[in-house]
């Protein structure tokens, strides 16, 4: 990777998770894969849990920001993980959002609406929205290929200086 094809840095907090389906005899040991391009980050392994609460940050280098990041859901077991379910994140709304390039606006003032369709794995609506003088995006995804469970995330944009991209 060059910095200068660097675009910015996306920092996908990833909150909770909603009613996972059990993969163990009464819960599960879940845990969430991000997985965009080359890069690979994953949150640490909540116990005997279908609604574990993670708040943890996963950063991620926006080089290619056509591409979905594609997040997995598994049960930690000692031998092999099972699949909780999958989605995509759809990043091509929030992105634009960034590339308007608004600043010093009003705090919880919105942006953009993203609504759920067949292609973006929302379960409901989601807002781009000024937050602390930042740019970020609220967002609950249905898990896809698994019974139950809803992944909720918060996306925010972190600016690169031109002068630390080379």
């Amino acid at each position: 990777m060059r910095l200068n094809d660097l675009l910015g840095v996306l920092r996908v907090r990833v909150i909770r998770g909603i009613d996972l389906a059990v993969r163990d005899v009464v819960s599960s040991d879940p845990y969430v894969v991000l997985k965009w391009g080359k890069q690979k980050l994953k949150t640490r392994v909540v116990k005997k849990s279908v609604n574990p609460e993670w708040n943890e940050d996963l950063t991620l280098c926006v080089l290619d920001p056509t591409h979905p990041i594609h997040l997995t859901v598994y049960d930690k077991d000692t031998f092999t993980d099972d699949r909780m379910g999958n989605a995509e994140i759809d990043i091509q709304p929030f992105i634009e959002a960034v590339q308007m390039r608004l600043r010093a606006l009003p705090d919880g003032a919105i942006i953009r609406k993203v609504v759920p369709t067949r292609t973006n794995c929302l379960s409901e609506e989601s807002k781009i929205h000024f937050r602390d003088g930042k740019l970020v995006q609220d967002i609950i995804l249905r898990l896809r290929n698994v019974e139950s469970g809803e992944v909720e995330l918060q996306l925010q944009w972190v600016d690169v200086p031109a002068s630390q991209r080379g």
